[in-house]
């Protein structure tokens, strides 16, 4: 069955008849501000507000030629700007485009977008620009998703894979895969519909070791999803210990600001204070939170019972712990805690004499990182340990990485119907059996790539994204 996608890219138009613009630039002041323009009325528009120093029209240039002018509405001069024009099919969309660069802020940039509207174009809705690239065959479903991620980068790690995935990276990781599943289908089905044709019989060993591989790279792509999550996205971080163990200290340096007061007090942090860091290449969400103790003190309570809701709800835990200090009820009762949630021990205040019992915190946390969190000393070891629990020391993005949870779900959709065709061939049925779960995997990874998703699942994927891009 044909998708909606194919029968518009064969029909050779853009799902849409109409000239879109909106501002490309963040919403503020700047140097420079862009507008784009883009459908096939793009020049034309162009032309209507745009008067270049020379007198030469932007309908009568080439693509990836410039000229500078001035952008003009009802006979009124508005801003000077350089005008960019790209032709079809050799533009970000696939289609004409112009691009308007003016002097940035908010008045300048809305007048210039106004001129243009007033001229014919109609607003681009969020992320309509990369809709029309991908729906006009310029990028995949996969590549089209890694711009918002490039956008959104927080780090190098985080560029580098967003990079790699607007390169293709995942794209051609999941086609290795189906195009063996897509082999192995066409042969069962050639064998089983044709038998009076000189077709090579299909052979259960090669069969399942065909399988299997698909299994195996599958399974990979999938292990490695969490890792490339953290890279992305961060992870939900609490810093939980007893009061005085330097919790709001390590705050402040990983913040590299004041966010939490720090005082000798016992109980000065009553609430949760929230900041977001980046330690090395995994973004924190960081929260620091109440001293962890018994009190009497009804509004430190309250911070404390939030503190431990915290912990058994976070991606990460940083429990941290006064070297100088014997372990007690409170320390023991947090390690208690965190069986089953991701922890590292931050042992800290190691200038001081040391009297806590390192083996028996070994004993509840793999992890223990030792730290003097008021002169920064131990914060590349917390950066190593960080990077190993989350699983991204060992990352290679130009692998490719599965990026959102849709791409996370159709992969693992695609692995439970190779793994069913494993066990039919396992229990001895028939080929037919074996045909229909394969054709299920490739249906599951033919809509990661996008080459059929629905119509649905491309709003869905153009919901995230900005307008103007």
């Amino acid at each position: 069955m044909v998708s909606w996608i194919e029968k518009k890219i064969d029909s050779g138009r853009s799902s849409w008849e109409n000239t879109i613009a909106a501002i490309s630039t963040a919403q503020g002041v700047g140097g420079i501000g862009v507008i784009r323009v883009s459908g096939r009325d793009a020049l034309a528009i162009g032309d209507r507000v745009f008067q270049s120093a020379g007198g030469k029209k932007l309908s009568q240039m080439k693509g990836y030629t410039a000229a500078y002018g001035r952008i003009r509405s009802n006979g009124e001069d508005i801003d000077e700007a350089v005008a960019l024009v790209f032709r079809a099919p050799h533009s970000y969309t696939g289609e004409d485009v112009v691009e308007f660069s003016c002097h940035g802020g908010l008045y300048l940039t809305r007048r210039v977008l106004r001129a243009v509207l007033d001229g014919g174009a109609s607003p681009a809705g969020p992320g309509e620009f990369t809709r029309r690239a991908f729906l006009n065959g310029k990028m995949g479903l996969t590549e089209a998703e890694a711009v918002m991620d490039m956008i959104g980068a927080k780090g190098r790690q985080a560029a580098r894979t967003a990079l790699a995935g607007r390169d293709g990276a995942i794209h051609k990781a999941i086609a290795s895969v189906k195009d063996s599943l897509v082999f192995t289908a066409a042969h069962l089905s050639a064998w089983a519909d044709y038998p009076e044709e000189d077709i090579p019989q299909v052979e259960e060993m090669e069969l399942t070791v065909r399988l299997k591989k698909a299994e195996a790279a599958l399974e990979r792509l999938l292990s490695q999803y969490d890792a490339g999550k953290a890279i992305r996205e961060g992870l939900n971080t609490v810093i939980a210990g007893r009061p005085n163990v330097g919790k709001s200290t390590l705050m402040n340096l990983l913040s590299g600001c004041e966010r939490s007061i720090v005082t000798e007090l016992p109980g000065t942090t009553r609430d949760v204070v929230e900041e977001t860091v980046l330690v090395g290449d995994v973004t924190l969400r960081l929260s620091d939170t109440a001293g962890i103790r018994s009190t009497e003190d009804l509004v430190e309570q309250i911070g404390v019972n939030r503190a431990k809701d915290r912990v058994q709800t976070a991606d990460l835990v940083l429990a941290v712990f006064d070297a100088s200090q014997e372990l007690n009820e409170d320390d023991r009762n947090l390690l208690d805690s965190l069986q089953g949630v991701p922890s590292i021990a931050v042992i800290n205040k190691t200038d001081l004499d040391t009297k806590i019992d390192v083996k028996y915190i070994k004993n509840k946390v793999k992890q223990i990182v030792f730290l003097v969190a008021s002169e920064g000393k131990g914060l590349e070891e917390l950066q190593q340990a960080l990077a190993e629990l989350a699983g991204t020391s060992e990352l290679e993005p130009s692998e490719g990485l599965l990026a959102t949870e849709r791409q996370q779900q159709a992969a693992k959709e695609a692995l439970a119907c190779v793994n069913e065709g494993l066990e039919a061939l396992e229990l001895g049925m028939t080929l037919d059996a074996v045909t229909v779960s394969i054709e299920g995997a490739v249906q599951a990874l033919l809509e990661l790539t996008g080459e059929r998703a629905s119509e649905a699942v491309v709003d869905q994927v153009f919901h995230r994204f900005c307008v103007g891009k």
